[in-house]
Parts: structure tokens; C-alpha cells; sequence
């Protein structure tokens, strides 16, 4: 989790406690970390049992969910209920929701036509919400002094299927590098990042050499990549943000030339193909059951475009917000991928998408 991520939760738990001791409330109000996941509870001065709010999914999205329920517990002090976000990334977080086990499934792609196909099995109608842009980011540690950019067609040739065991050397890359251990990070294969990355670079869903260090959770990644000066990794922008000094982005060049990550980069449709919209689903039925749900995606929707980028993502234009708050209260439930994988696409594309869907 992100440092300041991880001192809000701290802090809204620390605040929760307070008032509970302060008015001699029975319920307790408290955080509890619990290895991936956060947990806040709202206590209701009528003590009245209230529902408990799931979320589960990408690590990619979670800074942006875990925040914006820490503002609407902070804001609304007699919201009741718990919510509960964890990580357990996007595939993992869709065989949940799919089954019924979540009210949210943070993603960092579109859904896929096989978990759709599950939640229908299991009548889980959901509703398909955009929430941010993501630049996915390839990154080195700072005592890297040969990298600066990488080819698609290099990072391809580094992480295909092939090049497991073979391409284990820098200067394999380019003879120009040195002689030194290559050492490989990225997320595992229950992970979005992972999906839209191989997609991407290699060209097809989950196919990816095996040997290296994976891990759903990013700051997993992030660790062993600043303590290793060999490492090349990837994960999602807010984290390589987060922890600019120790690693370094590297520009990607798709034949345009090298191209870094940022928000303008990405808003110009300049840093490609991995730019990605990010997303939660939200369970239809458990929104007309949930009071509390209801009011949280509403929160969400309505304080997006700020918390995105206070959190470090890339906001999405306020249009796009306005069509997902329509969908979302008129309970349109589906995709507009049509269960297709999609990548490099742009900001444009997805404001078209949306109106269609309209």
C-alpha cells in the first residue's frame, strides 16, 4: 500500500476509536489491517445493525477505492456500515464478485467474456463504472545507469514465453548493456496488470515466461525492485510514483520514440499501449438490498475525479463521470467491451464507448 495511502487508514481508524470512546458507544469504530485489506467501520448512533460493504480486486485500483471509503466515513459520520477493501487482484477479485461473495470488484481491465459467462451462471448482473486511467509502468532501480528507454519489441523479447531461462542477461537486450544478471518482477497471474500486459507487449492474454519474482501485491514488487540493482519490473503508476528515488521509469517506445509516463502523456494518447482505463464493478442486486452501497458508489462517482488525482492516477474527463453516475442510477447493468480484451486504448475511445452505452 502506498505510504500516505496507509497513513490514512491509520488515521481514520485512530479518529473512528476516538469518537466511539467519547460518546460511550457500545459498538466499537475501529481500522483493522488485515494482510491485504483495510477495514473501517461506521457506528450509527441508533446502534442499529447495518450492512457490510465488500470490495475486493486489483491492488492497481485499490489506493483509489480504499481512499474515497475513508473520505465518505470521514464526511458522513452517521454513515452505518463497514466497508471492507481488499486486494487479491483482478481475476481473483472477479471469481469473488462472480459467485456472489463481493458488492465491488476493483479491475484493472474490462471484465472477459469467461467471467461474465460466470456471473450469469450465478445471476450476478453487474454495473461497469470507469473510474480513472492508468499509465502501467516499466521501471528499474536508480543504480541502473545503462536503461533510459525500452522498445516494445525489447520487452516483448524479454518477457514472451521464449525467453524463459534464455534471456536471463542485460546486454542480451542490447549488446551495449552489460554483462549482468537481468532479475524480473511483475504481478502474478491472478492480476489485471498482468493480463493488460501481456496482451499488450506479447500479444496474447496470459502468455508470459514463468521464471520471475511475482506478486499481487504491488508494493511487493516495488520493494524488490529498489533492493535489487539488477531488477526490471512493472506495476501500476501511483506506485512507481510513490516511490520515485529508489526506481526509475523507463520511456516506452512503440516506434514513435521514447515516451515516459505521466498525465499528459497519457491524456495526449502519446504513451502507448499501456495506458488503461481502470474500473469498478458493482453488483446490481446488492445495490438495491444495500442502502449504504448505493450511496457509496454515489459517493465514489461524485468525488472521483479529484481523489484520482490526489491519489496519483489519471483522471478521466468529467463527461465520462457524468455517463457512468447516468448508467449507474438508471441500473444499466453490462459491458461495453463485450467481454474483449482491450489495450492502447485511448481516452477518446472510451468517452465514445460510453455515450454508446448510454
Amino acid at each position: 500500500m502506498p505510504a500516505k495511502m496507509r497513513g490514512l487508514a491509520i488515521a481514520l481508524g485512530m479518529l473512528l476509536v476516538t469518537s466511539a470512546c467519547a460518546t460511550n458507544q457500545t459498538p466499537e469504530a475501529k481500522e483493522e489491517p488485515t494482510g491485504n485489506s483495510v477495514a473501517v467501520q461506521a457506528v450509527s448512533d441508533n446502534k442499529v445493525a447495518a450492512a457490510k460493504i465488500i470490495i475486493d480486486g486489483s491492488s492497481t485500483v485499490y489506493p483509489i477505492t480504499e481512499a474515497i471509503a475513508g473520505q465518505l466515513q470521514l464526511n458522513k459520520t452517521q454513515t452505518r456500515g463497514t466497508i471492507t477493501v481488499n486486494f487479491s487482484g483482478t481475476r481473483g477479485g472477479f471469481e469473488k464478485f462472480c459467485t456472489g461473495k463481493t458488492d465491488i470488484s476493483n479491475a484493472s481491465r474490462p471484465i472477459l467474456q469467461a467471467e461474465i459467462d460466470k456471473c450469469q451462471a450465478n445471476g450476478v448482473e453487474f454495473i461497469e463504472l470507469p473510474v480513472a486511467y492508468d499509465a502501467l509502468t516499466v521501471v528499474v532501480n536508480n543504480k541502473n545507469t545503462w536503461a533510459k528507454d525500452i522498445t516494445v519489441e525489447e520487452l516483448k523479447k524479454i518477457w514472451e514465453p521464449a525467453a524463459q531461462g534464455k534471456i536471463t542477461r542485460w546486454n542480451q537486450i542490447r549488446p551495449e548493456y552489460p554483462d549482468q544478471p537481468l532479475n524480473l518482477y511483475g504481478p502474478g497471474d491472478e492480476s489485471g496488470t498482468f493480463d493488460y500486459f501481456t496482451e499488450a507487449i506479447v500479444g496474447k492474454t496470459d502468455s508470459s515466461r514463468k521464471d520471475y519474482v511475482a506478486s499481487e501485491d504491488d508494493m511487493a514488487l516495488v520493494r524488490g525492485v529498489i533492493n535489487d540493482p539488477n531488477a526490471l519490473g512493472y506495476f501500476g503508476y501511483v506506485y512507481y510514483k510513490d516511490n520515485k528515488g529508489p526506481i526509475r521509469a523507463l520511456a516506452i517506445n512503440n516506434g514513435q520514440g521514447p515516451v515516459l509516463p505521466s498525465r499528459e502523456t497519457v491524456e495526449k494518447s502519446q504513451y502507448q499501449p499501456l495506458a488503461r482505463p481502470l474500473f469498478i464493478y458493482v453488483n446490481a442486486k446488492s445495490v438495491q438490498s444495500k442502502p449504504e452501497l448505493k450511496e457509496f458508489v454515489e459517493y465514489y462517482l461524485q468525488n472521483a475525479q479529484l481523489t484520482v488525482g490526489t491519489v496519483g492516477y489519471i483522471p478521466l474527463p468529467e463527461k465520462i463521470y457524468r455517463l457512468a453516475q447516468q448508467r449507474f442510477s438508471s441500473n444499466k447493468t453490462g459491458s461495453v467491451f463485450a467481454g474483449k480484451s482491450e489495450t492502447a486504448l485511448q481516452i477518446e475511445q472510451l468517452l465514445e464507448l460510453e455515450q454508446k452505452a448510454k
